[in-house]
């Protein structure tokens, strides 16, 4: 049971940090096109002021590349945890809890259809994650 705690706390902070870590390299490589929009959404988000997001391919883009982040995180998780189901399954809630407190706090600047498929998509992502572990081993 311990391995298993252990291993959603790391693949979140994988998740976390890889996620964080992702956006400044966009922001550094695109400056004028991901990094404006990192500002600005930052901007509003931390003053609470009006924003939307217009560019879909920067949504598209951030659902591509959290689906490829959650498989990574699933993918550690599995690992420390010994096993595929449990840990990646609760890294997976965990993941979608956390996600509920962006979707509250960003619901009017982005489209639901982003929130929705955002959402939907971590559970099966982190435990495709470690269904991969089990491939990887074989």
């Amino acid at each position: 049971m311990i391995r298993i705690i252990i291993a959603v706390i790391v693949g979140f902070s994988v998740w976390t940090i890889v996620w964080l870590g992702s956006e400044e390299v966009l922001s550094r490589l695109y400056p004028d096109w991901f990094g404006i929009h990192q500002i600005e959404f930052e901007k509003a988000s931390f003053n609470n002021t009006p924003y939307w997001v217009e560019d879909t391919s920067i949504l598209i883009w951030n659902i591509v590349r959290g689906a490829i982040i959650s498989i990574v995180a699933g993918f550690v998780a599995a690992l420390i945890g010994g096993e595929n189901k449990k840990s990646t399954l609760v890294l997976g809630i965990c993941l979608l809890l956390f996600s509920f407190l962006i979707v509250y706090t960003t619901w009017t600047m982005v489209p639901i259809w982003y929130h929705v498929l955002f959402s939907l998509m971590l559970i099966p992502m982190t435990m495709l994650g470690g269904r991969l572990k089990n491939s990887a081993a074989s």
